[in-house]
């Protein structure tokens, strides 16, 4: 359980930098003198960098100790903080955001690997679920805390933050995670790595995941603004919406890990169809306050349910030849929210405002269901049996 915890730890870090920037986007904007849908790059731009640069790196480290790696990236996580802090402007804002990002997709990629390796087959769901959930809870810690500490000291100083968190992160890792993690076997070659992802259950699982993160970015990369304007509520209170959110999602977490370790794809059919409800739900009551933080509530709690699933789905079958796989995990996650961010901010410049961004997420998710229930049928037909994993150094 312990080097599942430093994992955990690490997994909070990146999270909180890869979500708190929602929290202070005006303030960013603001303070980098550009307008809020520019701002909103830096989400896009940052989950481009985790999708692009995670996976390259993580298969140019393949062969490397996996525990010295993970050391090696939360160290860049923690300095790009710092970087972050210091940002003269945008530009060089968002070349940061990319550098760390590209850290955070290799970080997921091994962390998750690792991770379903300490535990038995029947704990997998459980074990993603854990590392998961560092995601989870800084959006219940993490985001409304450094939202709350960026309005009141500026949001620099909620990277300063972070910076101090990344220290904490690799204390974590060096001191929990055992030396021997093992490294990738090198018997697997490029070619096995690419091939495992013409299975048909893990293509399937990324365009879910796609589908899943437009659901859900499209409207949390402006959340700030649409409580504001949308839903009417002061500024103050917008940290402590976000927390429950997280509580939500924190919840969700967990409850997807159970289910995807029980019955993972019908589990995983009915939280998709769940949400594509919930999405349209918050279209409803978007300018009414108390529907829409219930709403806000369990849509988040769905949004992290449903990730479990995905990723152990994906994980399960490429045990032969994870690395590529696994780091494709996150860039699976992150492209989805890139396209968000940039297809919210295009909808917002062409003037159709913050209430049409659940819409699209509706029919995202929709879109989930009908790949979901496709990929289920064409397992069962086939009969086919999840591969063995591969030996490991």
């Amino acid at each position: 359980m312990l080097p599942l915890i430093a994992l955990f730890i690490a997994a909070f870090a990146f999270g909180t930098t890869e979500f708190v920037i929602a929290g202070v986007l005006p303030q960013v904007a603001g303070g980098l003198g550009v307008a809020i849908p520019t701002a909103g790059y830096l989400v896009s731009g940052y989950a481009g960098g985790i999708a692009v640069g995670g996976p390259l790196l993580a298969l140019a480290t393949k062969r490397s100790s996996r525990k010295a790696l993970l050391l090696g990236l939360t160290a860049a996580f923690t300095i790009g903080q710092a970087a972050c802090a210091l940002a003269p402007d945008f530009a060089s804002m968002l070349l940061l955001r990319i550098a760390v990002a590209v850290a955070h997709g290799a970080y997921f990629g091994v962390a998750m690997v690792v991770a379903v390796g300490l535990v038995r087959e029947d704990q997998r769901g459980m074990a993603v679920a854990l590392i998961l959930s560092g995601l989870t809870v800084s959006n219940v810690i993490g985001v409304p805390a450094g939202t709350a500490i960026g309005n009141i000291w500026g949001w620099r100083a909620t990277f300063w933050v972070m910076c101090g968190l990344g220290v904490v992160a690799f204390a974590a890792i060096g001191a929990l995670l055992p030396r021997k993690t093992g490294s990738s076997s090198p018997s697997v070659s490029l070619g096995s790595e690419v091939r495992v992802l013409a299975r048909q259950q893990v293509w399937t699982s990324l365009i879910i995941m796609l589908m899943l993160m437009i659901g859900q970015f499209g409207l949390f990369t402006y959340i700030t603004p649409t409580l504001l304007e949308v839903t009417g509520l002061d500024e103050k209170w917008i940290p402590w919406v976000l927390l429950l959110n997280g509580v939500g999602a924190t919840i969700g977490v967990f409850v997807g890990g159970r289910l995807a370790d029980w019955k993972l794809m019908p589990s995983l059919i009915a939280m998709l169809f769940l949400q594509a409800a919930m999405l349209a739900l918050i279209y409803a009551v978007s300018p009414y306050p108390l529907p829409m933080v219930i709403a806000i509530f369990i849509w988040g709690g769905l949004n992290f349910a449903i990730g479990t699933p995905i990723q152990t789905r994906i994980l399960t079958w490429t045990a032969d030849a994870s690395n590529l796989a696994s780091s494709l995990i996150p860039s699976g996650f992150n492209v989805g929210i890139a396209l968000a961010a940039s297809l919210g901010a295009a909808m917002l410049n062409a003037g159709y405002g913050y209430r049409s961004l659940p819409v699209v997420g509706a029919i995202a998710m929709l879109v989930a269901v009908a790949v979901a229930l496709a990929s289920h049928v064409w397992e069962w037909r086939s009969r086919a049996a999840p591969p063995l994993p591969a030996a490991a150094e």
